[in-house]
């Protein structure tokens, strides 16, 4: 499973004991538990542990399916088919050839009870694996098609390729991973079908999307389409399919419809997907397995602050206060405070953002790390941070900042705000404001003796609307450059 960033941004995921929960809940694996505990020795299993069709009707029965539910075998089947690949059903071979094999109770069942949260979700995990092989199988009706002499299938003249199935479903959740821990509102927006089949099969490069592409994706959604619908008993996703109307007219090849809604009100109709905490879980698992760098938020609480301030300094800003908090949680606030204003300090290139998740996480910390930030009041690089923190929790004889310092501060931290925002709009607003506040600003500013002077004074000459203040703000980097 690969997905395109080198390093993706941290999840915050539910704790093991909620999500096992909500795995014991999902309706696929408490079917599965259910026939488990209703197999006995009168079940009567296939060659490859299936259910012979004769019991069927009562494993449907055993779930509460009608007798007349067209689907209710189908869902047997595939409760049943979770059960036995996950161990909570043995499979005894028959000793006759052609004979029905039999099953006794797992010992894996009893996890499910008495076992700890992990024993739950791995269970779970195994249950994922079934689900994610069944959804990547051609559309069986099309198998009899393509049947040879000797009974096997042609998978060639099927046109399916095992392997780019399997790739275009970890890609398609890689995706979707990505929109969900990469989102400020903690993945609760669902994203529409379309938009996610054409991460997939649109060219970045590419402008107006040609009529190959738009039936590209039209027939890639119709797959996710099938297969999230059998992700969601799971409990992976949740899943608003699409619209059976819009399915029917797919169907006619004669009337195709281009995958993207032309009204924002319709965009539910072509199907909303979001992955569920437990498949946000899931994926991750998945993705460790496979090798790709899956952080979670809580890595670094138990690491020191040097590996605190550097791990979140690629963080969304939500991320980065989860995993401080969960940091300080397990530190005492003097000491704290100490180990992250050591950390804090340097003149590389992250300096300046190590300095902004210090204050970020010192805000945090109460009154009784005023000793460490009183003990860096003279510090070059941590001084004015302190004087902030001292300033804000209402602290006495805190020594004014001399002007010197102040345009160090605001150099340093406008260095660590384009790092992390480039050249957003709030970075716009705020250079603006600097600017008119400080009619003097660039003829100092440009003297300050901080490694980052000049590509700032840069920026603010790239950001300001303002022509001449623009000027003023390049000239001034001209001379910070030739210090």
């Amino acid at each position: 499973m690969s997905v395109s960033p080198a390093t993706l941004p941290p999840v915050l995921l539910h704790s093991e004991a909620e999500l096992a929960r909500a795995a014991l809940a999902t309706p696929l694996l408490s079917r599965a538990v259910r026939l488990a505990r209703w197999a006995g020795p009168e079940t009567r299993v296939g060659a490859g542990g299936e259910l012979v069709d004769a019991q069927l009707p009562a494993a449907a029965a055993e779930l509460g399916l009608a007798a007349d539910d067209p689907d209710a075998a189908a869902y047997a089947s595939e409760a049943w088919r979770v059960a036995v690949d996950t161990g909570l059903v043995d499979v005894t071979d028959a000793e006759e050839e052609g004979a029905d094999g039999t099953v006794t109770q797992g010992e894996d069942l009893a996890l499910l009870s008495e076992g700890s949260p992990q024993d739950v979700l791995g269970i779970w995990l195994g249950a994922l694996d079934t689900v994610y092989a069944d959804a990547t199988v051609p559309d069986m009706d099309n198998l009899l098609d393509v049947l040879e002499e000797n009974g096997e299938v042609d998978f060639g003249e099927l046109g399916w390729d095992p392997q780019a199935e399997a790739d275009f479903l970890d890609g398609v959740l890689g995706n979707l991973y990505l929109l969900t821990v990469g989102d400020a509102a903690g993945g609760e927006s669902p994203v529409p079908l379309p938009a996610l089949a054409a991460s997939m099969i649109v060219p970045d490069d590419m402008g107006e999307p040609t009529d190959d592409i738009l039936e590209q994706v039209s027939d890639a959604m119709m797959k996710l389409d099938d297969q999230f619908r059998l992700f969601e008993p799971l409990g992976l996703v949740e899943y608003q399919p699409v619209d059976e109307a819009l399915m029917a007219d797919i169907d006619d090849e004669t009337d195709r419809p281009e995958p993207a809604p032309v009204d924002d009100e319709d965009v539910s109709r072509y199907g909303m997907v979001r992955l569920t905490p437990l498949g946000l879980y899931g994926v991750r698992a998945r993705m460790l397995e496979a090798g790709v760098d899956a952080p979670a938020v809580g890595d670094l609480a138990d690491k020191g602050a040097d590996a605190l301030l550097e791990g979140t300094s690629g963080f969304p800003q939500h991320a980065a206060q989860a995993e401080i908090e969960q940091w300080l949680g397990r530190h005492e606030p003097l000491g704290a405070a100490r180990e992250l204003l050591a950390a804090a300090r340097g003149a590389d290139e992250g300096a300046p953002l190590r300095r902004l998740r210090c204050q970020q996480a010192l805000s945090l910390v109460g009154d009784e790390a005023e000793p460490a930030l009183r003990d860096v009041l003279d510090d070059a690089e941590l001084g004015g941070l302190a004087r902030v923190w001292l300033a804000e929790h209402g602290a006495s004889d805190v020594p004014a900042p001399s002007e010197e310092l102040i345009f160090w501060l605001t150099i340093d931290t406008l260095a660590a705000q384009l790092s992390v925002e480039g050249n957003s709009d709030e970075l716009q607003g705020l250079v603006e404001g600097l600017a008119q506040q400080h009619s003097g600003f660039f003829a100092t500013a440009w003297r300050v003796e901080h490694p980052a002077t000049a590509d700032v004074l840069e920026a603010m000459g790239r950001l300001h609307p303002d022509k001449k203040v623009a000027k003023e703000a390049r000239k001034a980097a001209f001379k910070a450059r030739n210090l």
